[in-house]
């Protein structure tokens, strides 16, 4: 183990000498305290290690060690249900041995180790193998059977395989035989270098929506299944919630969910809600499908920059084994910061506002890493993951250098607007700012499940919702009514849109989640309500009757309507058209 000393410490960054042998992004161990850190920059010896943990009382001369191998995670059963810290150490277990805070030097592995697992076999001794093949199975939670798989890089034979039982992760199930004739331990877990993306065979188009219950973004901006999304946005437009909504109800088998930088009392609320929420498919706990990793913002800021590379490794692992994953990143600015810091102890040649000039290429890299794929080994399977990190732009600013940069790359832009959050208009995402770049990737299965009706319906509602952006600025000089009936209708409609179909209560137990189902059903008693409006003013129905038919109440109540009841709102489309034509034939016999 190589032994240099500290020269210099500023902060979360130590300069150490004697560093030769060392290598980029190795982990090293500081002091005799054996805080844990990672070398970030190399230079005639001396090597620049951002430290994970607090350094006060770090001094020159103290002895630092060097691991001789990358940042890295634990990847195999256990995964589900933990939560972590952003260098993958159990909370739970730095409680039980630390107590509130997480003390420093504190090691433990991401998994337990001491464990046993039941294993059923896949594959039999003498069978040719390679990374990406499936070894056995292992039931982790009641929701998810975890696929032991060969590590990426290996092929060869196997000449030994352990039968059905129970077993540690740290004992042999498998030798693999390379053909230079080395042979390789297999266990139910290894290692992987949280910077590298794990490889693939292939990248594939999405091609599929992530549902996420979200009437707003499942309408109109939808994400593909191993798509990317961005939601920047100022404080208190409710990025947190959109994100807690998502990871709670987004149809992925898989969620990982990171804190990255974010209060604390915010990952409080998740790891309270997550144990106690019904997974809407299985009926148990969400938890059980579902890894935290909180790093939040009185945590040490070095540790944030590992979080996102940490929950990002974890979700390609499960995609490997062809589940649908979504990892929400909250946020991603918090990241950027904690890039920003270690750019500056650096003396870095500082980019826009003081971020790194590698900036956008750190984000691209991240959100590269998602994506719908075929994975490794014969089974031929295909996994997706899909990312969607919040970015907290100061003042709401979307020209924020983190903004900007995160635009470049990702697919679906979801902008909140503190206006809208101010109207109390939840999710306060704008249906004139946001846009999807998956529309037409998926448009053949929606065309397929949800009918060929959904998208033309669909663009009526956004051309009304664009008219009406229009039509309120002529509404304000010269009054609505003042309009011509035809327009007075388009505010009408849009509003109806905009408060019975875009508004949504995430606390309400029947308006937090909207199936495909009701919401077309919703959508169809606005616009068809807005067909049999317009006839009726064709035939000279006044507008300001038309409004006042009593169904309104009822329009506006449809959100809380249960899932079970969608077939009431046919009922309510023919009472609505019943009282539009007989508003217009009293009119006739008048």
């Amino acid at each position: 183990m190589i032994e240099g000393r500290i020269e210099k410490v500023a902060g979360p960054l130590v300069v150490a000498s004697g560093m030769e042998e060392a290598r980029m992004y190795d982990v090293v161990f500081v002091s005799e305290q054996r805080l844990i850190g990672e070398i970030i920059e190399l230079k005639q010896g001396k090597a620049s290690i951002q430290v994970y943990e607090e350094t006060g009382g770090l001094g020159p001369g103290a002895p630092v060690y060097c691991a001789g191998e990358p940042l890295s995670v634990e990847l195999g059963p256990g995964l589900l249900t933990s939560i972590y810290d952003g260098i993958q150490r159990p909370l739970d277990r730095v409680r039980e041995l630390a107590g509130d805070w997480i003390t420093r030097g504190i090691n433990i592995p991401g998994l337990d180790h001491e464990k046993k697992w039941d294993l059923t076999p896949s594959i039999e001794q003498g069978a040719e193998a390679r990374g990406g093949d499936e070894l056995g199975q292992v039931q982790e939670t009641e929701l998810i059977t975890h696929r032991v798989l060969v590590p990426p890089g290996l092929e060869g034979r196997l000449v030994k395989v352990a039968g059905r039982g129970a077993y540690t992760i740290d004992e042999v199930i498998a030798v693999l035989e390379d053909g230079a004739g080395n042979r390789h331990e297999l266990r139910m877990f290894h290692r992987w270098p949280v910077r590298n993306p794990r490889p693939i065979r292939e990248k594939l188009a999405p091609d599929r929506p992530l549902m996420t219950g979200q009437r707003v973004i499942d309408a109109f901006f939808p994400v593909g299944k191993g798509g990317t999304a961005c939601v920047p946005g100022p404080f208190g437009s409710g990025k947190t919630v959109i994100q807690h909504q998502l990871a709670k109800w987004a149809d992925a088998e898989i969620v990982v969910y990171v804190g990255c930088g974010e209060r604390g009392n915010e990952m409080t609320d998740v790891l309270q809600e997550f144990p106690e929420l019904e997974d809407p498919k299985s009926g148990k706990p969400l938890i059980l499908r579902t890894v935290l990793v909180a790093n939040t913002s009185n945590m040490p800021v070095a540790a944030r920059e590992a979080s996102v590379y940490t929950g990002i490794t974890i979700a390609e692992y499960f995609r490997d084994m062809g589940y649908s994953v979504a990892l929400m990143a909250d946020s991603t600015s918090r990241w950027a910061e904690a890039m920003r810091e270690m750019s500056g102890r650096l003396e870095e040649m500082p980019g826009e506002e003081g971020y790194p000039a590698y900036l956008g290429t750190r984000i691209a890299e991240f959100y590269e890493r998602a994506g719908k794929v075929r994975c490794l080994g014969r089974e031929n399977r295909e996994g997706n993951l899909s990312v969607v990190g919040a970015v907290s732009p100061a003042g709401g600013d979307l020209s924020d250098p983190v903004v900007q940069a995160t635009l470049r790359v990702v697919k679906v832009f979801w902008s909140l607007q503190a206006e809208l959050a101010y109207a109390r208009h939840f999710p306060a995402i704008s249906w004139l700012q946001s846009y999807s770049l998956y529309t037409d990737n998926v448009r053949e299965y929606l065309d397929e499940e949800v009918g060929k009706d959904w998208i033309p319906m669909r663009d009526r509602a956004m051309a009304l919702l664009q008219e009406e952006a229009n039509l309120q600025e002529i509404a304000r000089l010269v009054g609505a009514e003042s309009l011509s009936p035809r327009d007075q209708l388009t505010l009408y409609t849009a509003r109806s849109l905009r408060e019975d179909f875009l508004h949504q209560n995430a606390f309400h137990p029947d308006d937090t989640y909207t199936s495909f189902a009701k919401q077309k059903a919703m959508m169809r008693v606005i616009m068809q309500t807005h067909d049999e409006m317009t006839r009726g003013i064709d035939q000279g129905a006044a507008p300001r009757d038309l409004f006042e038919l009593p169904f309104r109440d009822e329009v506006a109540r449809m959100k809380y309507l249960p899932e079970n009841r969608i077939g009431d709102l046919e009922e309510l489309l023919e009472r609505i058209s019943g009282a539009i034509s007989g508003a217009v034939e009293s009119l006739e016999t008048v």
